[in-house]
């Protein structure tokens, strides 16, 4: 299972960056024969091969193992920088939940995303 939400958001990436898979085996430092096996669900990754492709990506590591359904304009919030900066003393976390659990979750997480729309907008206008 993490193999397909690896490969998935290699993918995802790749796509929303407008980046090749050669420009990331060139980055990245892998051949493009095991960036093929990779995508195929052929090979598994050592986690130092996951880091080169995470910073070739310009992408937290974590990220490439998460499942979620953030936007691509929320995860450039997300992701300036090194490390996850949300601001507005919001953290980033992932957790197994309960279904009682995942809702109070999603109901916050709505609050949250609403707050980092409102921050979007403010930055997007002093620039």
């Amino acid at each position: 299972m993490y193999n397909l939400i690896l490969i998935t958001n290699i993918l995802r990436i790749l796509d929303e960056k407008g980046m090749t898979k050669l420009e990331l085996t060139k980055r990245a430092g892998v051949s493009v024969s095991f960036l093929s096996d990779l995508v195929n669900d052929n090979a598994n990754p050592s986690l130092r091969i996951i880091e080169s492709i995470a910073k070739a990506l310009e992408t937290p590591l974590p990220m490439l193992f998460e499942l979620s359904d953030i936007s691509a304009d929320e995860r450039v919030l997300l992701t300036e920088g090194d490390d996850l900066k949300l601001g507005n003393g919001l953290v980033w976390k992932g957790a197994v939940l309960n279904e009682f659990q995942a809702y109070q979750v999603d109901q916050w997480d709505r609050a949250n995303r609403a707050l980092l729309a409102k921050f979007n907008k403010k930055t997007t206008r002093k620039k």
